[in-house]
């Protein structure tokens, strides 16, 4: 074995494995703060969908209330006028249509006899019971409620107020109901989140038999398990992300999932309504291909730092070993061959460059150069008379 051969070659291994195991671990370090962002980001997304829930609840009620807190309002309800109610409300319902995505209001007897309806004002007198719960809460208790619930059009958000007379005496109650659309759209315009609202086709379908919803709901493209989309801001995304083993698995959860190369992060919420009944659900996703970028990069970088790294220290432990190692041993072992062989004329030349534990042999190499050889001295002293 020659250390001028395996030296280098075991200090370069071991560099080389240094440099690559800092580089893995490094590497899984990155991986995982990029796991920890995408989890901030789930936590964001729900979040988002809390905050903008609770506040399109409070919206519905807040407007719920001030229609019925007019007095001609009340009035006309209390007189049990239908004409004159529609007159007061009409205008101001196609407004809030238009403009806010309210989609259904109405007037309640107690416990839920449907009075009026804005939005269908053909269809009234009968009981809502079974349906509406919240409904009769809000009649039985007498104080405002607001819920997410299924009801004439569909799923929507609602805030339902107890209206009463002039004396002050309970009369019934108005509901306002938001239509979930507009609310998915805002999200996503603003926080770029693709959404679909998931909705049990059992309860789609007992609303259709009692209040005639639109059947082109219940399609096979629609279908997910038990339940139905109603509404997607791109359905053609969702589709692939949401599957019925997604929807079929508990309350909330959180995966992510690629769709053409493009890494997705999907969260699932349950809808309930206000006595804790499940009603839906709803998917939110989000590109996370920024993240996975940035960690594939990252990879990358690491791994042409890590050549470089080994690239240049092995360069540098040939300049060490052979240039100020090697070298100057090979030339003092053969002044110390000459030396041996007899040859006393030849100093050693660059004795400054060398390193202090070279030199150290340079002089233990001139101290027996300069001297007499042994044997020469002994024959002169036999010589001498």
């Amino acid at each position: 074995m020659k250390f001028q051969r395996s030296a280098p070659r075991v200090l370069i291994f071991s560099v080389a494995v240094v440099v690559i195991g800092m580089a893995v671990l490094s590497n899984r370090l990155f991986s995982g703060l990029t796991s920890a962002v995408e989890q901030d980001q789930f936590e964001l997304i729900r979040a988002l969908w809390s905050y903008n829930l609770t506040a399109a609840e409070n919206r519905a009620l807040e407007r719920a209330e001030l229609i019925a807190a007019l007095p001609a309002v009340r009035e006309a309800f209390a007189a049990r006028d239908r004409e004159g109610l529609l007159a007061q409300c009409a205008e101001t319902f196609k407004r809030q249509k238009e403009r806010y995505g309210v989609d259904q209001a109405q007037f309640h007897f107690p416990p839920a006899i449907s009075f009026l309806r804005l939005h269908a004002p053909e269809r009234h007198g009968d009981h809502q019971d079974q349906f509406r719960p919240m409904v009769v809460a809000v009649n039985r208790d007498r104080f405002s409620r607001k819920e997410s619930a299924i009801a004439g059009t569909g799923p929507a958000i609602f805030g339902v107020t107890p209206v009463t007379d002039a004396a002050g005496e309970h009369i019934g109650s108005f509901e306002l109901g938001m239509n979930f659309g507009p609310l998915l759209h805002a999200l996503k315009a603003a926080y770029r989140l693709e959404m679909a609202l998931f909705i049990e086709e059992q309860a789609l379908r007992q609303l259709m038999f009692a209040e005639g919803l639109n059947p082109d709901f219940l399609t096979e493209e629609n279908r997910r398990g038990k339940y139905i989309k109603f509404h997607s801001t791109n359905w053609a995304l969702m589709k692939e992300l949401v599957g019925e083993g997604d929807l079929s698995g508990p309350a909330e959860a959180q995966y992510t999932r690629s769709v053409l190369d493009l890494p997705y992060g999907v969260v699932l919420l349950t809808l309930y309504n206000n006595a804790g009944d499940p009603i839906g659900k709803v998917a939110m996703a989000r590109d996370f291909s920024s993240s996975r970028a940035a960690a594939g990069r990252s990879l990358v970088w690491q791994g042409l730092l890590a050549l470089s790294a080994i690239v240049l220290l092995a360069g540098m432990i040939l300049i060490v070993v052979r240039g100020l190692l090697l070298r100057p041993l090979g030339m003092l072992s053969q002044q110390f061959v000459k030396l041996a062989e007899g040859r006393r004329d030849q100093p050693i030349a660059e004795t400054e460059t060398l390193c202090d534990e070279m030199k150290a042999l340079a002089q233990a190499h001139e101290q027996p150069r300069t001297k007499p050889p042994l044997f020469a001295a002994a024959t002169d002293k036999k010589a001498s008379p």
